[in-house]
């Protein structure tokens, strides 16, 4: 044991516990030690970008991730908490070009090279990578640091290429022409997820078009880019729609570009049933290459064609026309007018090209949510390009697992949003226009005629197989091919060994430039982080493997249950048979107290290390998760970290309270010794390990941080630890030292309940009431981190010590007594300077102990216990089971400014009651304003009436009503 400094100085307490745990090893998980007795208990880092720094999500997350991780290891569970990094593809990239941009060295990528890019990637990797590791560790975070991973580790990537080329090999990857979100300034095709929606004001604009059977008759469309006007290829109504039903199979004429001849403007005017009637004018301009609903009804109706033979229907029919290239300027087919133009010049010209001709109507002011780029911050355009796509494997097991409740989702209504995103899953595009990530282990070349290719290739052609183009043993490419309309083939070998891509290289193959989407690495996390090889003799030995998956919990926000979620269900069942984590938590959205979301640009994030230096890991820690409900969003407030480091304060306090005490630690109970408080407490730390234990099994965090602070604060701090100084102040030695025993107790099990929530500080106080002496090492002897958890007491231990329910009922009606005794002296106006005699009438017999007890808790010079008292009239009484407590006011108040002060207060309520009433007594206020404001208005009126009350009845003590 070790004397407990005055003051509590978080940053020298953090940096000694974090180093001592590391040392030790305590944070190593050990698959030969998990046993039936010593079961496993696994979760896997949700991995932060590998350049990225620490957020308040990030701290909300991890925390989560701790509490879980320590409490099992407090429950005697094998731990294993899997740290690691994600490469973040777009974003990494995003980053290192525009560094290098700034500095002058490139004007654009293609000046360095793939080559001489990726060591520049590399190299900013190596500078700044483990960055967000070391800050994980100021929080605390109890990772398993020699098993971090990176999903461009060698090993993690033979993975991921392993897991390509099965897929692949299945027929479930392929190449085709789709609609993307396209950014223009990163060149490359976007995930959803990686789509941030904005509200942008623009115009609508209304222009004409004329049906070419009916020469004057005229179609108004209403569109927010007219600058695509020129990749129109039909007009489409709803044929449903009296207006313009009779309309469908004839033409319209195209305005743009204005120097087409007229017979290259016509585009035939279609029925679609998706066409929704009330928005613009009804007629909507199909521009399939720029729109994806435009696409989908382009593809539509050439399903349609295709399945009647139809084809005399729609002779006109065409396809897609890219009048936008990739860079976000305007094609050649976009006309004269606007070729060359960015596209948001053209469409400003546009409007002004269709005024000039005389189609155009009107403009509007326009309001509506445009997609950006999350990294590259410009408007995402939907582009038609040739990706790679998957369509998923493993869904029905997927969909499954939720829906029979196998694995849970907390809170449970993300598992409804799973199960409907799961029914109406679409094909994933997978690759990626970049140059960092995980290159496509996809090899390509055209050959002019059959006899061309290497018999090794065209036999697996024939017979759709694999075979070998490096001539070892074992080493296999799975090989695809297209014949042309001009008799070339195009062939395509898939292939994770080195010896074959080198062998495709030598006969003239040439691999994929894109890279695979960053999710196509971290779907793969929870089992490949852990050795997994895609051979199940190897994985059966694989301890870790077999130790520690299926993992027990994911910690992840809602934003990602399809990007990452559902896609890990997916790969685990297809990869392993097994669901990859038993238990999903879904964190909410950290928030400012307006509600806005944290970023940057709003300057309202602010920095989690600052806070750390400011408040402590601990108030950080404490702070967060006491504000987070489950399920819902985190309105952050920096007075929480302040009340968090309060709270440590507190504890730290109360453990120097009990030092100063002095005597043996942890000695035995006397239950003959125990006073009517020693059992409340004990009973009270009975339920909070009942109600703590309960939360965090139902992942109610902020609940269990809620019971914590209540049984601290106010039980044990406000109530037992000023109740027990009536123990301390006397003088019988062998009831203090029976009081020091029971307060041992409570914060032995009090530090253990906190260690998940406060790792540092408790770690500090268990060494420092020598708390861990009598314990073995791995039960809590070196370390807090393994003591036990608390258990509630048995019906034995209760009785042994006679805890029942009639003590808790008899102290809160002593205490109640205590709150009345103390708002009687604040009605009095009596200051806490000035010495008080209570007198209480008692209903029962006291002891002088407790008489002692109440007298202290009064902070009362004298408390008279009198069961013949008689009052003088006006004397300030409240009444309760244990009796009548009286303040004779005698010598405390000027009587008579004490009832002028009173009735000026009185005034002020009756003023503000009247005010209220009249605002409630008003139709056009009542009647008007939201349900919620006029909630406030009665909740308001109701508090002056009771405050009323009060200040009436201390007038009528003091003899004038």
């Amino acid at each position: 044991m070790s004397e407990i400094p005055k003051a509590y100085e978080p940053r020298s307490v953090e940096s000694k516990w974090y180093q001592f745990w590391l040392e030790h090893k305590c944070f190593i998980a050990d698959p030969a030690r998990v046993s039936e007795k010593r079961p496993a208990y696994s979760i896997v880092i949700p991995p932060p970008n590998v350049t990225g720094v620490l957020t308040l999500g990030h701290v909300l997350n991890n925390t989560v991730q701790d509490i879980l991780a320590r409490k099992a290891r407090m429950d005697g569970k094998e731990v294993l908490w899997l740290p690691g990094t994600d490469h973040a593809g777009i974003a990494t990239q995003t980053v290192v070009e525009r560094t290098l941009k700034k500095a002058g060295e490139i004007k654009h990528r293609n000046d360095l090279g793939r080559e001489k890019l990726l060591e520049k990637i590399w190299e900013w990797k190596e500078k700044h990578d483990g960055i967000i590791i070391q800050q994980l560790k100021r929080l605390g975070a109890s990772c398993d640091w020699t098993r971090e991973r990176f999903t461009m580790d060698p090993e993690y990537s033979r993975c991921v290429q392993k897991v390509f080329v099965d897929l692949y090999k299945k027929g479930l990857i392929y190449r085709g022409k789709r609609m993307v979100n396209w950014c223009p300034a990163s060149l490359t095709a976007l995930s959803d997820e990686e789509v941030v929606m904005k509200q942008q004001n623009g115009l609508l604009y209304y222009f004409r078009v004329e049906v070419a059977e009916d020469a004057g008759t005229f179609l108004t469309i209403a569109t927010t880019r007219p600058e695509t006007i020129p990749g129109d290829t039909a007009v489409a109504v709803n044929p449903r729609d009296p207006r313009y039903a009779q309309f469908i199979g004839k033409h319209v004429i195209r305005p743009l570009p204005a120097e087409l001849p007229r017979e290259q403007k016509l585009i035939p005017i279609i029925g679609d049933e998706h066409v929704d009637f009330e928005f613009g004018t009804g007629v909507l301009k199909v521009t399939p290459a720029h729109d994806k609903a435009d696409f989908e009804i382009y593809q539509r109706l050439c399903e349609k064609i295709f399945k009647k033979n139809e084809n005399d229907l729609l002779p006109d029919i065409r396809g897609p026309i890219e009048v936008i290239k990739a860079d976000g300027t305007m094609s050649e087919a976009a006309g004269a007018d606007l070729s060359g133009l960015d596209r948001f010049k053209a469409r400003k010209v546009a409007g002004e090209k269709l005024a000039e001709l005389g189609l155009l109507e009107r403009e509007e002011r326009y309001t509506n949510n445009v997609g950006f780029s999350e990294r590259a911050d410009v408007p995402v355009e939907p582009r038609l390009s040739e990706q790679w796509f998957l369509q998923y494997p493993s869904k029905s097991e997927s969909r499954a697992v939720a829906a029979e409740g196998q694995m849970k989702f907390f809170p449970e209504r993300w598992a409804k949003v799973y199960d409907h995103w799961m029914a109406n899953l679409q094909d994933w595009c997978i690759s990626r226009q970049l140059w960092w990530g995980h290159r496509i282990p996809v090899w390509t070349k055209i050959y002019r005629n059959e006899l061309e290719m290497p018999e090794a290739i065209r036999e697996a052609i024939l017979h759709d197989a694999e075979c070998s183009v490096s001539g070892l043993a074992g080493r296999s490419s799975y090989v695809r091919s297209e014949r042309t309309v001009a008799e070339t083939w195009t062939v395509w070998a898939a292939t994770y060994f080195d010896e074959e891509a080198a062998a495709l290289g030598r006969l003239g193959f040439t691999q994929d430039p894109d890279v695979l989407d960053t999710w196509f690495s971290a779907w793969l996390w929870p089992f490949a982080t852990m050795g997994w090889t895609g051979n199940p003799e190897t994985d059966s030995k694989n301890p870790e493997l077999t130790a520690f998956y299926p993992t027990t919990d994911l910690v992840t926000g809602p934003d990602i249950i399809f990007f990452w979620v559902a896609r890990m269900i997916m790969a685990g069942y297809e990869y392993t048979g097994q669901m990859p984590f038993r238990n999903v938590y879904f964190t909410g959205i950290i928030r400012d107290k307006q509600g806005r979301k944290m970023s940057k640009s709003l300057g309202n994030s602010p920095d989690p290390l600052d806070l750390i230096d400011t408040y402590g890991a601990d108030a950080l820690r404490f702070g967060v998760m006491r504000s987070a409900p489950l399920g819902q969003d985190v309105l952050f407030d920096e007075q929480h970290v302040e009340l968090g480091r309060n709270f440590c304060n507190k504890l730290w306090n109360a453990c120097r309270f009990r030092q100063m005490q002095g005597g043996e630690t942890e000695g035995e109970i006397d239950p003959a010794l125990l006073t009517s408080d020693d059992k409340w407490i004990l009973l009270k730390l009975d339920l909070a390990i009942r109600e703590i234990s309960n939360s965090l099994l139902e992942y109610k965090f902020n609940e269990a941080a809620q019971a914590l602070y209540r049984f601290f604060w106010s039980e044990f701090c406000d109530w037992y630890l000023e109740a027990s100084k009536a123990v301390f102040f006397g003088n019988d030695l062998a009831r203090k030292a029976n009081t020091s025993s029971v307060l041992d107790f409570v914060l032995s099990n009090t530090l253990r309940l906190f260690h998940p929530f406060l790792p540092f500080i408790t770690e500090e106080l268990w060494r420092g009431l020598g708390y861990n002496e009598d314990l073995p090492t791995d039960q809590g002897g070196e370390t807090i981190m393994f003591a036990r958890w608390p258990q509630p007491f048995g019906d034995d231990f209760k009785g042994h010590y006679g805890l029942d329910e009639s003590i808790v009922r008899f102290v809160d009606a002593k205490y109640e007594l205590v709150s009345q005794g103390r708002n009687l002296r604040r009605e009095g106006n009596i200051s806490s300077s000035k010495k008080v005699t209570f007198v209480l009438k008692p209903a029962q017999e006291l002891s002088a102990d407790e008489a002692q007890v109440l007298k202290i808790l009064l902070h009362a010079e004298r408390l008279d216990i009198d069961s013949e008292f008689r009052p003088r009239k006006g004397t300030p009484a409240v009444r309760s089971p244990l009796g009548e407590l009286y303040l004779p006011l005698e010598g405390l108040i000027d009587i008579a400014a004490e009832k002028g002060r009173l009735n000026k207060e009185l005034s002020k309520i009756d003023a503000e009651i009247e005010k209220v009433k009249q605002k409630l007594g008003n139709p056009a206020f009542a009647q008007k304003v939201p349900p919620a404001v006029l909630e406030e208005h009665q909740h308001r009126l109701s508090e002056w009436e009771a405050k009323r009350k009060r200040v009436h009845d201390s007038l009528g003590a003091l003899g004038e009503s």
